[in-house]
């Protein structure tokens, strides 16, 4: 049920496995990281590193993920729609179709990859929240 293209889903995998066996992506990964994502995978990778990724989640079980970026504002990404709420996923991903994914959702893809993603319990109506501000923010 995913939109990404099977290249990038192994290369996700395989990503996941190596850091798995021996807790770092080893530079053939790397470089296929850079290749199939583009400008998009150091500045993602400097986002893992430096823990911006933030998974949400409600008791009902719904999550979503907040990633701060260099800019220092948070964004929210749907990993399950790869979507994210900063300008270039609007412009390069959806107007301009140059990258399959911006720096924030790369980040969280590769954060879920290797176990770096900090965990938020929030409640049903704080979930709401955020996602009724991002969309105040849209229109």
């Amino acid at each position: 049920n995913s939109t990404l293209p099977a290249v990038a889903e192994e290369l996700l995998r395989e990503i996941r496995k190596a850091f798995q066996e021996r807790s770092h992506v080893p530079d053939d990964l790397l470089l296929g990281l850079k290749f199939i994502f583009g400008p998009s995978a150091v500045p993602a990778l400097d986002l893992v590193d430096q823990r911006s990724v933030t998974r949400l989640r409600s008791p009902s079980g719904r999550t979503l993920y907040q990633v701060l970026g260099s800019s220092g504002k948070l964004y929210t990404c749907y990993s399950s729609c790869h979507f994210c709420t900063c300008p270039a996923f609007g412009f390069s991903v959806l107007q301009k179709s140059e990258s399959l994914l911006c720096k924030h959702i790369l980040a969280v893809y590769l954060s879920q990859a290797m176990g770096a993603c900090q965990e938020l319990s929030v409640s049903e109506e704080q979930l709401t929240n955020i996602l009724l501000a991002e969309e105040e923010d849209e229109g």
